[in-house]
């Protein structure tokens, strides 16, 4: 099930214009603001398809019977663009479980690459929701085959997917290999480059948020 937060006007809309807007992106600090702010908007509505347990909570004054979620998460984010994302969850998502993937891009001189997985840290996925962060969704491969890798540690109970922006072939590539996952998006971009990277989307989320890396 897709869930698109753009769909209707909200806050959200602020916060996907300054991170793509190249004049305030040159602000690393906004940057990752925006991107943390975002997941905790995204987080907010994703809490609302968890399940939820009623409980008599004790004040001063007597008995508050509230629901309150009844699940347990693990956040599962793609190392080293989705931290921001991946914070802005966890600020609202704040006793989940984490689990961390270095994936990345393997590029051939001829111009293709590869997705390789290099690190991987998760704790048991049994029985847990399970929330795979990654602020851009372009091919999906990446999506996809670090999700294959966690859920080599666990049955989880649902699977969640949240992005910032995603092209539509990898929405289309993700629905496919996990088609009753919920995939949570702040905007949707019809294109994708040669080399793969969202149009208009907004550049490399990963250097934007903490400086341009050494290429290969």
């Amino acid at each position: 099930m897709i869930h698109l937060l753009s769909s209707s006007p909200s806050i959200v809309n602020r916060y996907v214009a300054e991170l793509r807007d190249l004049h305030i992106q040159q602000d690393r600090l906004r940057f990752r603001r925006n991107m943390e702010r975002l997941g905790e908007c995204l987080a907010y509505e994703l809490s609302k398809e968890l399940d939820y347990a009623t409980e008599q909570i004790e004040t001063p004054l007597g008995l508050a019977p509230t629901d309150v979620p009844a699940d347990e998460l693990v956040l599962a984010t793609i190392l080293r663009a989705g931290l921001p994302l991946h914070q802005g969850m966890l600020n609202v998502f704040d006793d989940a479980g984490n689990a961390f993937v270095s994936a990345f891009r393997k590029h051939h001189k001829d111009g293709s690459f590869e997705i390789e997985v290099e690190y991987l840290s998760c704790p048991s996925l049994d029985d847990m929701v399970l929330i795979v962060c990654d602020p851009m969704l372009a091919t999906g491969a990446s999506m996809v085959l670090a999700t294959e890798e966690l859920l080599k540690h666990g049955q989880p109970k649902a699977l969640h997917f949240v992005t910032a922006i995603a092209a539509r072939q990898g929405l289309e590539y993700l629905e496919r290999h996990f088609p009753h996952a919920h995939i949570w998006i702040a905007a949707l971009d019809e294109e994708l480059t040669a080399k793969s990277y969202i149009v208009p989307g907004l550049g490399d989320a990963g250097d934007l948020s903490y400086g341009a890396k050494l290429q290969d």
